[in-house]
């Protein structure tokens, strides 16, 4: 309880994407760092901004800040006629001349303007949905396409990046409120325009939020650099500690594992010292992906604090009872250590996390605010029997928002409103109740290896596909181990091949690969994973096996959210 008697609130967001970037080319295969960059990144700065009382954490994946920076390169060299944009859609935004109907390129812009929420974002406004009807019949009718008008696409990649906008931008910006009531038969000058506001939105990310940590609004905490499963790299088996019948890949572990975990939590501390000039003092370790070692490895990369769902802790109570070491009457709402892992823990309440991800979005702003406090207020009033309470709502802090009434802005405001000055819940971050002393963390044994989804592992590892990945990197690490010790490499080639290394090694491709998932998103990321594999063979001088050109997975799914984001909970056992 703070010193006011009020119970600690802590909001993380999780703000993340993979390495959507082929190395070797120099271009970006999906534009959704820049995109939730604009909608999202944004948007959850203006609100605290907005709300100087309210507090959070905002966690941040290194390759995603990175990925940032190489936009903002890109645009910077293309305005100064001294380079492409390595985005083929934000290229084809501002392009001198687009590809005409039926011409090579044409569909492929057409389709990915079409990839937004359909009705919060393209039925919201009228002139995208037109656009989008329309893109429907040329789809359904390719012979009619010779029909299309030049300014169709171009007309469409406006509206595509305006829906993207974020509505804090949407309410304030000149020029998207101008574009917004052009309609259409947008000019060059208009297109230039969108972009200026496209790179001062991603060139204010890093500032925005350095800033609000500067004045203790905000704690800044980081991922491990790639977001890579550290459990798994450290140790495939430990996935069935949660599920001991769980079918693992055929390489009994990922070669050197320990070692890359190490790199992956060192290098995240120097991209974020880069980016952000401070040292973070807590890791969201990758979906919360937790083991005994790799609280040990934490500790010792020099983080204070991680957290995950409260099922991981719902089975180390379970082993921590059955080994006649339990706790009684334990709860959720407070902070942990486990065994002689000199970190604390804090754990996500998977409920009113999963009511902000899948339930408020279609509920009134202050009827889902009312019952989110209502919530906190009788965990608030029950205590704990072991020292002080804190609640945790852990989230993607992106991904979420879209199926939301403009972008959540009247829920994240009212919100904040709401919360920064409640009589009995104080909106706090994990570094200050560390620093204050308020966290006192109850001992257990072990942790139970899992995740914050269900508990578990099983949305890495398991399924056929995803087994087959394991073994795939497996492989591909062996031969780059021989490389890095045959001498055949410069050391430039060791570095690019080691950055290489670290996107393969995401947890992202692994995420996506089954057929509970929607067959383009599977598409997608199997096709980019293996490319990202045969870069990393050419990189260290190596034909790539066949394997590695054979398709790995094919979704046939319709999950909720799209399969981005899942609740905490497995609705069909109850885990």
């Amino acid at each position: 309880m703070a010193s006011d008697g009020r119970t600690p609130v802590v909001f993380c967001w999780h703000m993340h994407q993979p390495g959507y970037r082929d190395q070797k080319a120099g271009t970006f295969l999906f534009p959704w760092v820049y995109l939730h960059a604009l909608k999202d990144y944004s948007d959850m700065a203006a609100h605290l901004e907005a709300h100087p009382g309210a507090r959070a954490v905002v966690n941040f994946a290194p390759i995603l800040l990175e990925q940032i920076e190489i936009y903002l390169v890109d645009i910077e060299r293309w305005r100064h006629g001294a380079g492409e944009i390595g985005d083929p859609l934000l290229a084809a935004l501002v392009a001198g001349e687009l590809p005409e109907p039926g011409a090579p390129g044409f569909l492929d812009i057409m389709e990915k303007c079409l990839r937004a929420n359909p009705e919060r974002i393209i039925q919201r406004f009228p002139a995208f949905a037109r656009l989008s009807q329309l893109a429907e019949f040329y789809r359904s009718r390719p012979e009619m396409q010779r029909y299309i008008a030049p300014a169709f696409l171009s007309d469409l990649l406006v509206w595509y990046h305006l829906g993207w906008m974020g509505e804090i931008i949407r309410r304030r910006n000149a020029c998207v409120q101008s574009l917004q009531e052009k309609a259409q038969g947008f000019s060059a000058d208009d297109r230039i325009a969108l972009l200026n506001v496209i790179f001062d939105t991603l060139a204010g990310i890093g500032p925005r939020y350095r800033h609000l940590a500067q004045t203790g609004q905000v704690e800044l905490s980081v991922s491990p650099y790639s977001h890579t499963m550290v459990p798994l790299l450290i140790e495939l088996g430990s996935a069935r500690e949660a599920m001991p019948e769980i079918p693992l890949p055929a390489h009994s572990g990922y070669p050197d594992g320990g070692v890359r975990a190490q790199w992956q939590l060192q290098q995240a501390r120097e991209v974020f010292q880069r980016f952000f000039g401070m040292e973070p003092t807590g890791c969201w370790s990758s979906e919360g992906g937790l083991s005994q070692q790799t609280l040990q490895q934490l500790a010792q990369a020099g983080y204070r604090w991680t957290a995950s769902g409260d099922s991981v802790l719902h089975n180390s109570l379970q082993s921590a009872k059955a080994a006649g070491q339990g706790l009684k009457n334990p709860s959720i709402h407070q902070a942990y250590r486990f065994g002689n892992a000199d970190i604390t823990v804090f754990f996500r309440d998977d409920g009113l996390s999963d009511l902000i991800g899948f339930t408020y979005a279609d509920w009134h702003a202050s009827d889902a605010i009312a019952d989110l406090t209502s919530h906190m207020e009788t965990i608030a009033s029950h205590g704990t029997d072991h020292g002080p309470q804190v609640i945790s709502v852990i989230m993607d802090g992106e991904n979420a928002w879209e199926y939301y009434p403009e972008n959540a802005f009247h829920f994240l405001d009212e919100l904040y409103e709401v919360l920064e000055n409640h009589p009995r819940l104080q909106l706090t971050t994990y570094q200050d109740l560390l620093e204050q002393g308020d966290s006192s963390p109850v001992s257990l044994p072990t942790i139970v290896a899992g995740s914050w989804i269900y508990g578990t592992f099983s949305t890495w590892i398991g399924d056929p596909d995803k087994n087959r990945a394991w073994d795939l990197l497996c492989e591909a690490k062996q031969h780059f181990d021989r490389a890095m010790d045959n001498g055949s490499l410069t050391a430039e080639q060791k570095a690019a091949a080691t950055q290489q290394l670290a996107i393969c090694e995401g947890s992202d491709w692994f995420w996506w690969f089954g057929d509970y998932n929607p067959a383009q998103v599977v598409s997608d990321f199997e096709h980019l994973y293996r490319r990202h594999l045969v870069n990393l063979y050419e990189l260290i001088g190596r034909p790539a096996p066949p394997s590695v050109f054979q398709k790995l997975s094919q979704g046939s799914g319709a999950p909720a959210r799209g399969g981005a984001m899942r609740p905490g909970h497995d609705a069909d056992t109850g885990a």
